[in-house]
């Protein structure tokens, strides 16, 4: 679901490190949302592994009928097609509050109505921008027309129901759902006692306590490509403890059309994909739904408006900045925690 099956492409910015030790650690990984997914945990002698897995799988699946654009049967869709007898359940909404949360805090650049305009560029349900031969015509016209539905406040919570202002909107939360499922699980094993251990979800990442060596868990951050197809290097490694992480890019997705390349992430306010210098951020906070949305929201914003956004709002969350300069060389900038750590693999 993230940026996301606009969301996919997450899974080429984050890579787990780990190393091979005496110490036993459980690891539960398959597919979920359109990408991948893997779980690495201690448990002691009197907890079983499979109980545990089954309920990591009945979250998965509780959250796929909840959130997913792609299940016809979830209620999202449901609510996107305007069924009025549609029941909310406590996943939903929750992942509705937290967006709104952070739509609020970002003035918009984070906003679960943009799938329309998602959309509309090719990079929604149809994925058309994976199609060599699509034609991207776009008019303003119908820009200026969608823009009337993409606004967070036109949406909210009434008596246990979604009421839209207008029955056109769509709820998308591609942006928000893998941060937000890694949350989830992360949860449920705090609850069952567990304190060491590595959620992933489409590159989404929780990390609690250690690895088997007592060491911090580390992840890989990877260095922007030239394009879409190109292989994976991973550039530079940060540790995590206690924290979440989440990545946002756009030099994987895009749509290239006379000699223009035209990104996924695109800009609520303008409707049209971002065009600035940021290629990736990578942000850390205490939990990973807000990770998640806030990576998506400083890609909106570009680099200097979001480290304003950091300075501005003290505590929330650290970043990592990759960036082309004015000469198209590969720069970086990093708030000053992460610069303290931040490891570059030659």
């Amino acid at each position: 679901m993230k940026i996301k099956i606009t969301i996919f492409s997450i899974l080429f910015f984050i890579v787990l490190y780990s190393c091979n030790n005496k110490e036993e650690v459980f690891v539960y990984e398959g597919f979920t949302q359109g990408s991948t997914f893997s779980v690495k945990y201690f448990i002691g002698a009197n907890t079983t592994k499979d109980e545990i897995n089954k309920t990591i799988d009945s979250i998965l699946s509780q959250i796929d009928l909840t959130a997913s654009i792609y299940n016809q049967n979830s209620l999202i869709s449901k609510i996107n097609n305007n069924d009025n007898n549609v029941k909310l359940n406590e996943y939903f909404i929750r992942v509705f509050n937290e967006s709104n949360k952070i739509s609020g805090l970002t003035n918009g650049a984070f906003d679960i109505t943009v799938g329309p305009l998602v959309a509309m560029w090719g990079f929604g349900f149809k994925n058309n921008y994976q199609n060599k031969d699509y034609n991207l015509i776009i008019e303003q016209t119908k820009v200026d027309s969608l823009l009337k539905l993409i606004n967070y406040k036109n949406i909210n919570i009434e008596n246990g129901k979604v009421v839209k202002k207008y029955k056109n909107i769509k709820i998308d939360f591609n942006a928000i759902a893998q941060g937000y499922t890694v949350d989830i699980i992360a949860e449920y094993l705090k609850n069952r006692g567990i304190d060491n251990f590595l959620v992933e979800v489409g590159g989404e990442v929780c990390a609690k306590g250690f690895k088997q060596d007592n060491k911090n868990w580390m992840v890989g951050i990877e260095k922007p490509a030239d394009s879409s197809d190109a292989v994976q290097q991973i550039k530079y490694k940060i540790p995590l403890k206690d924290k979440a992480l989440a990545t946002s890019g756009n030099y994987r997705k895009y749509i290239e059309k006379n000699g223009v390349k035209y990104s996924h992430t695109i800009n609520p306010k303008t409707g049209y994909p971002v065009q600035h210098s940021l290629l990736s951020v990578s942000v850390i906070t205490d939990n990973c739904t807000t990770a998640d949305a806030l990576a998506t929201a400083f890609m909106v914003m570009g680099k200097d408006k979001a480290i304003q956004f950091i300075k501005q709002n003290n505590n929330l969350c650290e970043a990592y900045f990759i960036y082309s300069d004015k000469y198209g060389k590969i720069q970086t900038y990093a708030t000053p925690k992460i610069r303290k750590v931040v490891e570059e693999i030659n």
